[in-house]
């Protein structure tokens, strides 16, 4: 998402030959207090009609994924009833999805390592795009174009509930503040969208204004997602990470965070060591809660992974960027239900970020078990072939690990130490041979990747 380099260059010509057109219409100013001396502010997405019987190619399509500002995967429309049949573009993949890359614009990263506004971008997209009966994407020219990673490079128009016109999505995120210009006047929409992005500018809007990002840590650390942190944790060991997640369980003061990213369709996981968080802190750290991490990220070699610690709430200081903090409550925990052959032998790979901070990526390959650590998931039909119980006299001693099967494939599956009603242990005699449902969290031991129960309740005898 670079931003190109010929912008300076257009911006100067576009000062010299562009002049600015009026007509400002009621509700169309920016909430923003109107300054003295600036020229009237013009609505350029109301302006901009989309052109169905253009020489541009169009296809109607549907949301597949959302990625961020100005990245969506989309799902072509094959019997559309708006656009007329055109070539379909060569980087369609079969099940009819693309990745599409909005042209003219560059949005603030909301993803990897998160940057100012880019969050505030990504879901204005998203709301923009939920929100419509209608989508159609639009070349540029008389053929699909692609940029260097592969992605169709559009025009994405979209049409609201209830409305008949169409709007520029493209050009809605540079008039409203959201996005640097990229490309140039030779674009389809390339002048229009410079006048905007100028007004824009002028009108100090979002990234151009001294405002502050609801959706953005101002303090010091990486702001990053837990994708990141799992694919470049050893980046990260020892410093501080700012980052969002639903807490999916809570146990013996470590804190399970798992995080979706649409993308790659696969939830990212971290444990976090509460230091025995008490009020605020003990109440926010609950799951069902989406919260904001601020803290250390460290390797624990007991558990061979990563966890963050050194977090806290300063109840005399409740806006102390550097609190942990309860972003929004109510949230469903993923408990994936996960096929064994996936999680034992299935590998992902990933386009990454090179270095913490850096535009440029690599492609990684991962074990999917690998990715999925510290995320809650859920197995079906697994038959307990043995039994191990620990006995060594402290906090564990009762705690069960079962091996089991299912279609052929081996599945370790780890206990807490588990009572019933009348405070007795469960023992191997209540499992032994049985078949069982589980649900619990992706854990590591003994060079293996397992899954680890933390309560009677997660484990259904059939």
């Amino acid at each position: 998402m670079n931003i190109s380099t010929r912008l300076i260059s257009v911006l100067l010509l576009l000062c010299l030959t562009v002049g600015l057109l009026a007509g400002c219409q009621d509700g169309q100013q920016p909430t923003t207090p109107t300054q003295q001396g600036l020229q009237p502010w013009v609505d350029y997405v109301a302006e901009t009609k989309l052109e169905l019987n253009s020489d541009s190619y169009k296809l109607e399509v549907q949301i597949n994924h959302h990625t961020d500002g100005d990245t969506t995967n989309f799902k072509v429309v094959q019997d559309s009833k708006i656009v007329s049949k055109v070539p379909m573009p060569e980087v369609m993949a079969g099940d009819g999805t693309i990745k599409a890359r909005y042209l003219a614009v560059n949005t603030p990263e909301s993803t990897g390592q998160i940057e100012e506004w880019g969050k505030t971008a990504s879901l204005f997209t998203k709301e923009k795009l939920d929100g419509a009966d209608s989508i159609i994407v639009e070349s540029d020219d008389g053929a699909w174009n692609k940029d260097s990673n592969g992605r169709l490079l559009v025009w994405v128009w979209y049409r609201p509930k209830g409305e008949t016109e169409y709007r520029c999505l493209n050009l809605e995120l540079v008039q409203n503040g959201l996005s640097q210009a990229a490309g140039s006047p030779s674009n389809r929409y390339g002048i229009v969208s410079m006048n905007a992005f100028m007004q824009a500018q002028r009108y100090k809007l979002k990234i151009f204004s001294d405002e502050v990002d609801p959706n953005y840590y101002y303090g010091e650390g990486y702001v990053v997602d837990l994708k990141e942190i799992r694919t470049n944790a050893e980046k990260y060991v020892d410093k501080t990470v700012i980052f969002t997640g639903i807490v999916a369980r809570y146990n013996n003061n470590n804190v399970y965070v798992e995080q979706y990213d649409e993308e790659s369709g696969l939830y990212y996981g971290i444990s976090i060591f509460d230091g025995y968080a008490t009020g605020q802190l003990l109440t926010t750290l609950q799951p069902g809660n989406e919260i904001r991490v601020v803290g250390k990220l460290t390797y624990y070699e007991a558990g061979g992974t990563y966890q963050v610690s050194n977090i806290s709430y300063r109840p005399m200081q409740p806006n102390d960027p550097t609190n942990t903090i309860l972003v929004s409550s109510g949230h469903s925990i993923a408990n994936r239900l996960t096929d064994p052959k996936v999680f034992t032998t299935e590998k992902v790979e990933l386009s990454v970020l090179a270095e913490p901070g850096s535009e440029e990526t690599v492609q990684k390959t991962y074990d999917y078990a690998y990715l999925a650590m510290n995320t809650s998931i859920s197995m079906k039909d697994l038959v307990i072939k043995d039994i191990y119980t620990t006995h060594n006299g402290g906090s564990s001693d009762g705690a069960m690990t079962f091996t089991c099967e299912a279609n052929g494939v081996t599945i370790t599956v780890r206990t807490v130490v588990m009572r019933k009603e009348d405070q007795s242990l469960y023992t191997e005699a209540d499992y032994l041979g049985k078949t069982i449902d589980v649900v619990g969290i992706v854990d590591y031991f003994s060079g293996e990747y397992q899954i680890k129960v933390l309560s009677p309740n997660d484990i259904t005898v059939h």
